[in-house]
């Protein structure tokens, strides 16, 4: 071992601390000298250009100020003068071009004749304008530092430019010359560095003897770990008999004064044998020496091996403290095991009930042989409980024998004062009850039930409140019975703890039960609770919150909106994340579909304005440093038009429905996916579906078909098979999917939709094509009355009229061809006139002087509802009318 360390002394390397020191100095001078021929490059390079830029603009200035430039540029023929001129001014001057140009910028000089009569390459607005233009550009010459001046005559008048420039070439030939001279000093400063860094290297790895950092830091550690970290005593005496050294724990066995270090051994103050052994060097393993009232036994070594000083060192150990401390040891070491264990199995969840159950299992039997655990009413249901004595119900109970007459979970308590879960509860004591038998007061809660308990065998008992950031919640309650040994004082802070421990965890799952509860009420409020009244679908649906502890409400919702036309949006979302922020998103989300739906938008323009909008949320968040939650969202919007059985989707982000076929086959149709709201910077793309009568659109969100333990393809699976069934009710189809899908604890929100298509019967409308020729209102106004009396509404005749008079005598007057009037009976009568204009007419109140602009008016007093509607050829007009006709509920047939 002596030999390998003193080869590696005598070849040191980087490894070593002054190899180390030695690469480090050199590469910080290398850096810097490094810097330095860079800094003054930079420097050398600057003083360049701003030289080049000094120059060209004198030079172009005294060319600009020349009277024979001024006569020339008014003379007929100036490149013929300033030709000669410019170039003898340009070698005089050492530039690399002067141009003299006109006002437009076109050359009437250049060092190169083929390019007189070009336009100048550059900027001359300013000098026209009578400034000056100084600017680095690439001309005909290349790279060049060039000026720009204005030439006037007397009355001030720029009549000519004059530029004049040196290139970048020439520029960095004059920074190059000072290049060698910057090397040759840097060269000289890098040598002389090192060799300073080499003798200090040197020097440094002979006081050091060649130790690498590892092996100093190991030596370091070392010495300190003998001094403070260890429980013996160590002491070092030198060869000559004096105290080296003495760690803390030695002065504490032996009993050393505060300046033994440096003083002889005999003059300590030691036992005689005990300081014969110091003095004399030699091996000893174990011997015990007494000290005082303490045996200590010494192991002792001398120092001189493999080269070291001369002297010894000793170890103390108190063994007559080791017995006790060993007890003691074992004890504390069951306990710290009882509390990680209890720390790991208790509070797994975010359940009140279940974390209360995890305590009472955990401490049965380690701790005791039964366990209750109550609670005050109000924290089950994630409240904070009252400041007075409450009632408080049983939770959770655990025991090694069940026949015993305790309170059931699920009974309602309340404790009389002299009992210990009362009183541990007011004052937040830990309670011991240690002999039971004797009745001491413990049993005037239920004298009978306290009878009973102790002819089961239980003797002793502790009370500890459950108490967490100051407040209390409940008592557990241990109870002793096979266990001969009563609860003593010492099981008091093992209890304490405990019962600390579980009592944060419970507090975390009331605060999160209220705040689920909160949620799921926000939730709650936020979902439609009932369905709109419509013709076209017959709609049922489901949303299941995820399990409190698990996940907590998220952000999914459903909707379905009635729109003009007798059609039907259906929306289903998906905000990301859960609790209160998710359930607010989504609230926002839900309430701006409504806002966009009511202006009839496509879903692809529908997606478009929500993606702004959930953008704009981001936005507003991330300004707000309290909140720094980034909201994201999928979406999924259906409008279908019982009409044509036209049903036009898009996505964003969100999984595709499933569509059941009257036949009972399952098809999941493809529709382009998009990215989530919030994230997409294309527009979304929608897709049209035909779908046969009786055929059902599902809708869901991804809670439905993923889990923890089951992946998304085999949930759309499991989805396929459980849909594929004709004939179904919507309901009887929700009961069968949750049933098959459903996971036992939902770690996320599920929504789902499922819309069964109905048909408008073709007996139900009327459409009618008019020519652009306003003789034609009569025709139309005709054939609707005509109509409205086959369908038995002849009251709603006059009104009708009004309407369609207006409105189409609209369309002839303001809009384009073609126009067509379509009549709709359904839960109200609607009337529809399309033309292909995308202009919309809005509603005024006209003056009395006015000739027109009362015909929306009136249309919007008689009708219930009217809008405008935009489509790909134009724009439809539309109202609705109240009806009262006894069949107008149907749809021809009933189709349940």
């Amino acid at each position: 071992m002596g030999n390998s360390a003193r080869r590696r002394r005598a070849l040191p390397g980087v490894r070593t601390v002054a190899g180390q020191m030695l690469v480090l100095q050199v590469a910080v001078v290398v850096l810097l000298v490094a810097a330095a021929v860079a800094a003054l490059m930079l420097q050398s390079r600057a003083d360049s250009t701003r030289e080049a830029r000094n120059r060209s603009l004198a030079v172009a200035q005294t060319v600009a100020h020349s009277q024979t430039v001024i006569q020339a540029l008014n003379g007929p023929d100036p490149s013929a003068v300033l030709q000669p001129q410019a170039e003898a001014a340009r070698k005089a001057a050492g530039v690399d071009f002067i141009v003299v140009m006109s006002t437009e910028g076109i050359r009437y000089s250049h060092p190169n004749p083929a390019q007189i009569g070009r336009h100048y390459i550059g900027t001359i607005a300013p000098a026209a304008a009578g400034g000056i233009v100084t600017e680095t550009v690439t001309g005909t010459l290349g790279p060049s530092v060039r000026s720009v001046v204005p030439v006037t005559d007397e009355s001030g008048k720029v009549i000519g430019l004059v530029s004049a420039g040196i290139t970048v070439r020439a520029v960095s030939v004059a920074a190059q010359r000072q290049l060698p001279l910057i090397l040759g000093t840097a060269a000289g400063v890098l040598a002389l560095a090192t060799a300073g860094s080499a003798l200090v290297n040197r020097r440094l790895r002979r006081q050091t003897r060649g130790l690498g950092p590892a092996e100093m830091t190991r030596m370091y550690e070392h010495h300190d770990a003998v001094l403070h970290a260890v429980r013996e005593g160590v002491v070092i005496v030198d060869g000559e008999g004096r105290l080296a050294l003495a760690n803390d724990e030695a002065h504490r066995l032996l009993s050393l004064p505060p300046d033994a270090e440096g003083r002889s051994v005999s003059e300590l103050g030691l036992a005689v044998d005990t300081a014969r052994l110091l003095v004399s060097g030699r091996v000893a393993t174990d011997e015990v020496h007494p000290v005082g009232d303490r045996l200590l036994a010494v192991n002792q070594r001398p120092t001189d091996r493999g080269g070291g000083p001369p002297g010894s060192v000793a170890t103390f150990r108190d063994t007559t403290e080791l017995r006790t401390v060993t007890g003691r040891a074992d004890e504390a070491q069951q306990r710290l095991g009882l509390l990680y264990d209890a720390g790991i199995k208790i509070g797994t969840t975010l359940d009140v009930e279940q974390t209360c159950q995890e305590l009472a299992d955990f401490a049965v039997p380690r701790f005791a042989d039964f366990v209750t655990v109550d609670l005050a009413d109000r924290v089950v249901y994630g409240e904070e409980p009252s400041d007075t004595t409450p009632d408080m119900q049983r939770v959770a109970f655990s025991g090694i024998r069940d026949a015993v007459p305790f309170y059931p979970p699920g009974k309602l308590i309340r404790f009389v004062p002299s009992s210990p879960q009362a009183s541990g509860f007011g004052t937040g004591d830990v309670v011991l009850e240690a002999d039971m038998t004797a009745f001491a007061g413990w049993q005037q809660q239920d004298p009978e039930r306290a009878r009973k308990l102790v002819d089961a065998g239980i003797h002793s008992m502790i009370a500890a409140p459950l108490r967490a950031r100051g407040v209390i919640l409940g008592v557990a309650t241990f109870w002793r019975s096979e266990q001969p040994e009563p609860f003593a004082e010492e099981d008091l802070s093992l209890a304490e703890e405990l019962v600390a421990r579980a009592a944060v965890s419970i507090d975390n799952a009331r605060r999160f039960t209220r705040e689920h509860t909160t949620a799921v009420s926000l939730q709650t409020s936020l979902l439609p609770h009932a369905l709109p009244e419509q013709n076209a679908l017959d709609v049922a649906h489901r949303y299941l919150p995820a399990q409190a502890g698990l996940g907590g409400v998220g952000g999914d919702w459903f909707d379905i909106i009635p729109l003009s036309g007798a059609r039907v949006a259906l929306v289903v979302g998906d905000v990301v994340g859960h609790g209160l922020h998710a359930a607010a998103t989504m609230g926002r989300l839900r309430t701006a579909v409504h806002n966009f739906s009511a202006l009839d938008l496509p879903p692809d323009e529908l997606l478009g304005h929500l993606d702004e909008l959930v953008s704009r949320i981001d936005q507003d968040e991330d300004s707000d440093a309290t909140n720094s939650a980034v909201t994201g969202a999928t979406c999924l919007y259906a409008i279908y038009d019982p009409v044509t059985r036209i049903c036009t989707l898009a996505r964003a982000g969100h999984l595709e429905p499933a569509l059941v076929r009257p036949d009972g086959s399952v098809h999941f149709p493809a529709i382009p996916g998009g990215l989530p709201l919030g994230l997409a910077d294309l527009p979304f793309e929608t897709t049209e579906l035909p779908l046969a009568e009786g055929s059902s659109l599902v809708l869901f969100t991804d809670g439905l078909v993923e889990d923890r333990d089951r992946d998304i393809d085999t949930g759309m699976t499991l989805l396929g098979q459980a849909l594929a069934h004709g004939g179904r009710h919507p309901e009887e189809t929700c009961r069968a999917v949750l049933g098959a899908l459903l996971p036992e604890r939902p770690r996320d929100d599920i929504a789902l939709v499922v819309a069964r298509t109905r048909v408008l019967a073709g007996d139900r409308t009327a459409a009618w094509d008019v020519p652009s020729d306003p003789s034609a209102v009569g025709h139309v106004r005709r054939e609707a009355v005509r109509m409205l009396v086959e369908w038995g509404l002849a009251e709603e005749a006059f009104t009708t009229e009004l309407i369609l008079s207006e409105l189409v005598t609209n369309a002839i007057r303001y809009g384009t061809g073609p126009i067509r009037v379509r009549l709709i009976r359904d839960r109200a009568l609607i009337c529809e006139v399309s033309d292909g204009s995308s202009v919309s007419p809005h509603l005024r109140r006209a003056a009395a002087t006015d000739e027109g602009g009362r015909g929306l008016f009136l249309v919007a007093q008689f009708a219930e509802r009217w809008g405008t509607r935009y489509t790909a050829d134009g724009k439809v007009l539309w109202t609705e009318q109240t009806i009262v006709s006894p069949d107008d509920m149907g749809l021809g047939q009933d189709r349940m």
